[in-house]
């Protein structure tokens, strides 16, 4: 299965979101894991590598060509980290995803580039939005929440600012984070199996 975590904007939270649903994934047995790292600033790699997850492997694919081949796995799950502004990139990964997830922030100029983003998937490649460091109770995460729903896109998960976005390999993963990130998890492959 190849699940895709992309967004056009980047300090969305997309590497956080992918090595989080990679933990996730591995600790539920959709193994092997592999996680594609198609930015070339590498961060997932270089969190990965600093601290590696059992179960986990890293790929880079920062080419449309090294990309398309590391997704061609017949087994297991794929996670792909794509970087921000790379249209080509995100075209040639969500032509071969499975399921499409979108990190994104509450407010702000989120909305444009998320909804380009979505116009670029197929209807029938099932897509939500996680919304990362979230801060909840706010006006702004639930004129956000309303929004998205108002455009019937579903929203996977809400992710507490707690929980923290691009912390990278200094940081331990979160309990919570990994609950919140399974949650999502959850949802993509329930969504998944009703396409």
């Amino acid at each position: 299965m190849n699940i895709v975590v992309t967004n056009l904007k980047g300090g969305v939270g997309k590497t956080t979101t992918t090595v989080y649903l990679a933990a996730v994934a591995s600790s539920r047995g959709h193994n092997p894991v592999l996680v594609v790292d198609a930015d070339r600033q590498a961060s997932a790699a270089e969190w990965l590598e600093e601290r590696p997850l059992d179960g986990v492997e890293i790929v880079e694919a920062p080419s449309e060509r090294t990309l398309a081949r590391a997704m061609r796995s017949d087994e297991g799950t794929v996670l792909v980290d794509l970087p921000p502004g790379d249209e080509r990139l995100v075209q040639a990964a969500i032509g071969l995803a499975d399921a499409v997830v979108i990190p994104t922030r509450a407010g702000g100029v989120e909305f444009a580039r998320v909804a380009y983003t979505l116009e670029l998937i197929p209807a029938k490649t099932p897509r939500g939005i996680v919304i990362t460091a979230a801060r909840l109770g706010t006006n702004d995460l639930t004129e956000t929440i309303d929004w998205w729903k108002s455009e019937d896109v579903p929203i996977w998960g809400v992710v507490p600012e707690r929980v923290g976005i691009a912390a990278g390999p200094e940081a331990r993963l979160y309990r919570e984070g990994l609950d919140e990130y399974g949650d999502v998890l959850r949802r993509v492959l329930r969504s998944r199996r009703a396409n």
